[in-house]
């Protein structure tokens, strides 16, 4: 197809550049991937938020054994 070319997206939206259908597609993909590598690091904080929380039960725990201070 040409450059200049148009494609209809949806019949009540009418018809866009393909260029730009096609920059459009790349950002989708580029924020879902974003959106991805996020949601990962989200579920690596909230790991490892919970393994601090219990580490810092178990030393309280271990403290309050020995005669410290709880």
């Amino acid at each position: 197809m040409e450059e200049g070319s148009l494609e209809a997206v949806n019949s009540s939206y009418g018809v866009a550049p393909k260029s730009q259908l096609k920059a459009l597609q790349k950002q989708i993909r580029e924020l879902e991937r974003l959106l991805d590598r996020k949601t990962l690091e989200n579920e690596i904080l909230q790991d490892a938020l919970k393994l601090a929380q219990e580490k810092k039960l178990i030393s309280r725990q271990a403290w309050s054994k020995k005669g410290g201070m709880q």
